[in-house]
């Protein structure tokens, strides 16, 4: 078949190629005047530069925008770094606070049971909270204080600021302390201003009832409640919390003992009860001894 000679093609491929074979001397002269080491060939060479590349800045204002955009993702991915450890050291200042604060509220602790003062002839030994019962049914904690350290049962124990419980059941060396709001707990308890005993009983609440009061309309809500020291149970003037009156009309105490941080705990060591060596001695008191009184009649007087 003839080929059509009236299309683009028979004058395409010899177009190309004079404009390839252009190109290949043009790169070959710009090769060459490079190359050349002449004094005309160097003026030849500064003139084309102070020429051309001048104008051929456009053709590079790309290039210098991509790399400035590089630049610039560099820059954010090292902001975005040191932001992200910066929020890691905020999360662990934070946690160091955290610890300060209960760091610097357990040396408070530490400082009012050291500081606080009692009866005089009451010592105490401090001991550290190590568990609770965890049952609703039973209000008791672990200390890490025995026998070792002198404890004994029927002990009081303080937080710093109230009555907390007393020692029930001691071991070499841990003690278990039950607490004023559990239901096997019942301490004499005195009411103040107006001097009313009572008997405060836990119910597994945190607010235990007062029971057996002799004239309730003289008690008002906000009164002092401190324990009686009736029975030698547990030593006097100890502060228990204030009288508060329940939705059903009954008389509380809200406790002065913060249950809910109950870290360390001191151990009052009570006087030691003699032991009564007549059954009488159980309802009286025995008599002090009388001074020996000289018989006058013996000496002879008239």
């Amino acid at each position: 078949m003839p080929r059509d000679r009236t299309g683009p093609d028979p004058f395409t491929r010899p177009l190309r190629r004079i404009l390839v074979a252009g190109l290949v001397l043009l790169l070959l002269a710009v090769f060459l005047i490079w190359r050349i080491e002449s004094v005309r060939m160097e003026q030849l060479r500064t003139a084309l530069t102070d020429r051309f590349v001048p104008s051929m800045s456009w053709a590079m204002a790309p290039v210098t925008r991509v790399a400035d955009m590089i630049d610039n993702a560099q820059s954010y991915v090292r902001i975005y770094e040191q932001n992200q450890e910066l929020r890691r050291e905020l999360q662990q200042m934070r946690a160091w606070k955290e610890a300060a604060l209960q760091l610097e509220q357990q040396n408070a602790r530490l400082l009012d049971l050291n500081q606080v003062r009692l009866d005089p002839q009451l010592t105490h030994v401090t001991g550290m909270v190590l568990a609770d019962s965890g049952s609703p049914f039973r209000q008791s904690v672990l200390l890490n204080v025995g026998q070792r350290d002198g404890i004994r049962d029927g002990w009081a124990t303080m937080d710093g600021v109230g009555l907390v419980g007393r020692i029930a059941g001691v071991g070499q060396q841990t003690s278990r302390v039950i607490l004023l709001t559990d239901s096997n707990s019942r301490i004499p308890v005195t009411v103040l201003p107006s001097g009313q005993r009572a008997i405060l009983s836990g119910d597994n609440t945190a607010a235990p009832a007062l029971e057996f009061l002799d004239k309730p309309d003289l008690v008002r809500p906000g009164d002092r409640v401190v324990s009686s020291g009736d029975g030698s149970v547990l030593p006097s003037d100890l502060l228990v919390g204030e009288v508060a009156q329940s939705p059903d009309r009954r008389l509380r105490v809200r406790l002065a003992a913060d249950y809910g941080r109950l870290e360390f705990l001191r151990v009052l060591r009570s006087h030691e009860r003699p032991t009564p060596g007549d059954p009488g001695d159980l309802v009286t008191p025995p008599l002090p001894a009388t001074p020996d009184i000289p018989d006058l009649m013996s000496d002879g007087a008239p």
